[in-house]
This record gives structure tokens, sequence and C-alpha cells, in this order.
């Protein structure tokens, strides 16, 4: 006989509870019409620990030992991790053309550029842009790429760094040749890359974490911010703020704006693309 596990049934003040809970951890916000999603999402959750129901569940992500993990884990469960290299084309323009030699400009002395992607999920965004760099040839020029994610899975798909071809439908040939080694895997990224670039877990609610990232002139954050309701979007681009560089720039996704959300930033009309920059004469306050 088949075993069929027997179905859970998500309650009102289940899905609640739990919302809430994820929600105050990260930032992530489900509205009513997601307790579906949840209910056929987590049910799988309380089966591999072996719980009664999502009450007991509950309890788990609030006491147990391992609740920071099982929280990382529902994110994989929860969120698109969809990317590929070289993505939303004219932003990288607007980068390598005219932000890069701008920040190239202002920190002859330092010759340090710190570039950090948030919610960089399987790592295509924070290596494209270590290649970005190597093409341009910054000779003498200490680069620093931090590749973030909440996710325990992608992360560590991103540490192994090797991909299949749908990460490479925007990717022109010769980047193919010169970054890449092609192996039973699949196209593995070279040393040269990975030396530019570190890949950390990280939950752009953790205070302590985002402290100790230190100042970045650019921040990627592409396609993240949409998973937030209005109050969590304010915190973490008031946290990008507080990370900027005077002068320093936010890259978000084209379908993400700061608009209703943040007055700290100025919106620059660049060639390619419009790009927020931190400018020493707005306000750090946030729009109410």
């Amino acid at each position: 006989m088949p075993y069929f596990e027997p179905e859970l049934q998500l309650t009102e003040e289940e899905f609640r509870l739990i919302r809430d809970l994820i929600y105050n951890h990260c930032g992530l916000f489900f509205d009513d019409d997601s307790k579906y999603l949840l209910d056929r999402r987590l049910s799988q959750r309380v089966f591999h620990h072996n719980l009664s129901g999502f009450r007991e569940y509950y309890q788990f992500l609030k006491y147990d030992r391992r609740k920071e993990e099982e929280i990382a884990d529902i994110m994989d469960l929860l969120t698109t991790n969809e990317t590929y290299f070289f993505r939303e084309a004219f932003q990288l323009s607007a980068f390598t053309d005219e932000i890069v030699p701008e920040l190239l400009k202002l920190k002859q002395r330092e010759r340090t550029l710190r570039i950090w992607s948030a919610g960089c999920s399987t790592g295509e965004e924070p290596y494209t842009i270590a290649m970005l760099l190597l093409e341009m040839g910054l000779h003498g020029w200490r680069i620093e790429i931090v590749g973030s994610d909440i996710s325990h899975r992608v992360v560590q798909q991103a540490r192994k760094g090797v991909y299949t071809k749908s990460s490479f439908r925007a990717t022109e040939e010769h980047y193919l040749k010169r970054f890449f080694t092609e192996t039973d895997e699949g196209y593995r990224i070279c040393d040269e890359v990975r030396e530019l670039v570190t890949i950390s877990q990280m939950n752009l609610f953790d205070a302590n974490r985002l402290a100790l990232l230190g100042k970045m002139d650019v921040i990627f954050c592409r396609n993240v911010i949409i998973y937030f309701d209005q109050s969590s979007k304010k915190r973490v681009i008031e946290s990008f703020y507080n990370t900027l560089r005077g002068g320093g720039y936010l890259l978000l996704g084209h379908s993400e704006s700061l608009m209703n959300i943040s007055t700290a930033f100025a919106l620059k009309h660049l060639k390619n693309d419009m790009v927020y920059q931190k400018t020493d004469t707005i306000s750090v306050g946030v729009a109410s």
C-alpha cells in the first residue's frame, strides 16, 4: 500500500501567528490571500519535523534552537530565486559607463571599490559585477564585492559557482569563454572572478550583521523589496542609506522605486538608466 501523508489544515489563527513571526524576522509579508500558499508549502516542514500540526510548528519556529535555520529553509520555499547573468543590461551599462568612472575619479587616493549585491540569490549578480570590473582592467585597485541572501540553499549554490545554461540567457560568448570552465556539472566560474566576491547568508533585518559590512560605494538590490510591505521597505532602505558612503549609489530593479518610501536619495538620470544616489545635501529621513 502506498503511504500518504495526512492533510493538514492551517487555521486562521495559526496563519496569522506564523505569518507575523516570519514578518517580524525578515520583513517578508503575506496577505490574507497567501494563506493557501503557506498551508501547502509549510505542510511539508511540519511532516519533516514529525510535528502534530501547525500549532506545534509555530512553537518550533518560536522556541527551538534550530529556529533560525528553519526560517531560512522557509525562505527557500516561499520566495522566487530565479535570476541569470547580465540581467537588466541597461542598468549594468549605467554602472560600467557612468557610475564606476565617477567613483574612480573620486577615490583615486583610496583606490578601493566596495559593492554589495543584496538578495543575490544563486550568485549570478555579484559574479556579473566582478566580470564587468575585470573587463575594465582596474589595475592597482582593490575590488571587494559582497553577495548576500537570506536563503541558506542559494548561498551554498552561489559559493559553489557552477551554473547550467539557463543562467547564460543574456551572456555574450566571450564572457563564457574567458570566465568559465565547462565541467560535468555545468559551467564553473573561474578563480579570478571568485577572488573578488564574498558570499554570505544575511537577513536584511539583522542590524548587527549589517553593521559588520562596513561602508559601500554601490548597493545592488534588485527585485527584492517587492516582497516587503511599506514599513519593511522603509526600514531596509534606511539601512542601505546608512551603509552607503556619501555619493554612493543604490540600484533597484526596474519595477521598483523609492516613491513614497524614502526622500533620502537623489534620483539621478544617467544616459543608460535612472539610479539613486546618496548625497550630502539631502536629509536622511524617510518618507512618511
